[in-house]
């Protein structure tokens, strides 16, 4: 066992001469990844907090609108926009769909209203029927995507349009709203030397 490792160490390690520059090449990428992972504060986007959601800047409406609204006493972000059948199918969204907004947002390709793809448009769905449950059952609109998507039904935000985001239409559409705003990551002595 112990020789098969070495053969295949020595094997993939590079020729004499070019050790030093791999060693440097690998650096610079280990040193980028670590810096995008520190300056995305990708550890908070595994919590529950809303205040995760305005890292980027694009998202604030939707906070200030929900923030504002009966649903801040009971639901956060991932209430609604995850989903809560199992572990693995809730963060393997989470992953996916988080790693579309730093695809987005990083090469500046979002629009300045933001719209749900299907997949969110399923969990949102889901998600109201898993908390009014009872109530959507009362008035027979316990509806599945699938049977929306077939025109056997309605999204609930169809009727409910201002839930809980209220009329959301671009990033100018809550001018005076308050939103957390993330913590630089521009070290002091930076801060100094640029004033």
């Amino acid at each position: 066992m112990k020789q098969r490792f070495k053969a295949l160490l020595h094997q993939l390690s590079p020729p004499a001469q070019w050790r030093i520059p791999v060693i440097i090449v690998a650096g610079i990428f280990m040193g980028t990844a670590v810096f995008a992972f520190y300056t995305s504060r990708a550890w908070s986007y595994a919590s529950d907090d809303p205040a995760t959601c305005v890292n980027c800047h694009i998202m604030r409406p939707e906070y200030v609108t929900w923030h504002h609204s009966p649903h801040r006493e009971h639901a956060t972000c991932n209430d609604c926009h995850v989903p809560h059948d199992n572990a693995f199918r809730k963060y393997y969204f989470k992953g996916a769909d988080g790693m579309r907004h730093a695809t987005i947002f990083t090469l500046n390709t979002y629009s300045q209203t933001i719209t749900m793809l299907a997949p969110g448009r399923k969990v949102v769905q889901e998600n109201c029927i898993r908390c009014h449950g009872n109530l959507t059952e009362m008035v027979k609109a316990n509806v599945t995507y699938s049977q929306i998507v077939e025109g056997n039904g309605r999204l609930c935000w169809d009727c409910h349009r201002d839930v809980p985001h209220g009329t959301v239409k671009s990033l100018s559409s809550t001018p005076f709203g308050n939103a957390p705003v993330p913590k630089s990551d521009t070290p002091e002595w930076l801060k100094k030397l640029i004033k």
